[in-house]
C-alpha cells in the first residue's frame, strides 16, 4: 500500500507542477482540470485493465497448458517446486502452466501475489538441469513476491498519463503561438492539431519506454537475487550461464517479456526490460 501511495502521491504532484509552468506560460488553464483528469484515467485505465487481464491474456497468446494434475515426474517437480517456493516467500500457490516453445525462458504474470502464474517453455524445462530449472521458478516466484507486476504497472500509469498530459498541453502551445502569430488568429487547425499530438505523443512515448524498462532492469536483479537466496546462489549464476549460452529470447510477446528470466538482446540498453546478462551474472557474483 506504501507503494502505491508513494506513485500516486508522485504521479499527482508531477502533474500539479506542469499545471502550474503551463499557467505560468499563458496556457488556458480552464480546461486544465478536464485534461489531467483525462489523461489520468486513460493513463492508469489502460495500464490496470491490462494487469486484471494478464492471466487471461498469457493463457490465450501463449498457448499455456495450465497444470491441474501432472502428466509425468517432471511435471510434478514443477508444481511441488513452485509449491514449496511460495509457501517460502509467504504467497498463495501461483498456477503454473508449460507452454511449447524452443526458446529457454520462462515468465510470471497476474494481477496480484496471491493471484498469479508462473509459466515455462518446453525448451527451458526439457534442456536445463534441474538445479537450473529450480532456479529460474524461484526468480520468477520472486517476481511475484515482491509485487512487480503491480509496480510495473502503478510506473506505466505514471508514465501513460505524462505522455497523454504532455503532449496535449505542449501541442497547445503551439496551438497558441501560432495562433498569436497569424492575422487571423485560426491557430493550427484540427487536423494538424491532432498530427503534432500524435508525433509528440510518439516522443514522449520513446522517454517513457526508457523510464519503464530502466525500473523493469531494477526489478530484474531484484528477482535474481530473490531467487538465490530462495535455490542458491551457485544455481542462479548457473542458470542465467545457460541463458547466456543459449539462443536469443524472441518468441514472448512484449506484455509478458518484463517478467520473463531471458530477454531480448539489444544494442540499445536503454530500451531493454532486462539487463545483459553478464551484468546480472556480475551482480550475483559480487553479492
Amino acid at each position: 500500500m506504501k507503494r502505491i501511495f508513494l506513485l500516486i502521491v508522485t504521479n499527482l504532484a508531477i502533474l500539479l507542477v506542469a499545471s502550474i509552468v503551463m499557467s505560468l506560460l499563458g496556457v488556458n488553464t480552464s480546461t486544465m482540470s478536464g485534461l489531467l483528469v483525462f489523461a489520468a484515467i486513460f493513463g492508469f485505465g489502460g495500464a490496470f485493465i491490462s494487469l486484471a487481464i494478464s492471466k487471461w491474456m498469457a493463457k490465450k497468446t501463449m498457448g499455456l497448458q495450465v497444470i491441474t494434475q501432472a502428466r509425468d515426474a517432471s511435471e510434478q517437480w514443477l508444481m511441488d517446486t513452485v509449491a514449496r517456493q511460495a509457501k517460502q516467500v509467504g504467497i498463495n500457490m501461483p498456477e503454473v502452466a508449460i507452454y511449447d516453445s524452443p526458446e529457454l525462458n520462462a515468465f510470471a504474470t497476474g494481477p496480484s501475489k496471491n493471484n498469479s502464474l508462473v509459466a515455462v517453455s518446453t525448451g527451458l524445462l526439457y534442456n536445463m538441469s534441474q538445479g537450473e530449472v529450480e532456479a529460474v521458478l524461484a526468480h520468477e516466484v520472486s517476481h511475484v513476491a515482491n509485487g512487480d507486476m503491480v509496480t510495473l504497472t502503478l510506473i506505466q500509469g505514471v508514465v501513460n498519463t505524462f505522455v497523454i498530459f504532455a503532449a496535449r498541453v505542449v501541442a497547445g502551445i503551439i496551438d497558441n503561438f501560432v495562433s498569436s502569430s497569424d492575422e487571423e488568429g485560426e491557430g493550427l487547425g484540427m487536423f494538424a492539431y491532432m498530427a503534432v499530438v500524435f508525433v509528440l505523443d510518439m516522443l514522449f512515448g520513446i522517454l517513457a519506454s526508457i523510464i519503464v524498462a530502466y525500473v523493469s532492469r531494477i526489478r530484474e536483479y531484484s528477482a535474481d537475487a530473490g531467487g538465490a537466496r530462495l535455490a542458491g546462489k551457485e544455481k542462479m549464476i548457473a542458470a542465467l550461464e545457460r541463458l547466456r549460452s543459449g539462443p536469443e529470447a524472441g518468441a514472448m510477446p512484449a506484455s509478458m517479456s518484463a517478467f520473463g528470466i531471458n530477454g531480448k538482446r539489444s544494442m540499445a540498453e536503454l530500451l531493454m526490460s532486462h539487463p545483459p546478462l553478464e551484468k546480472r551474472i556480475q551482480a550475483l557474483r559480487q553479492s
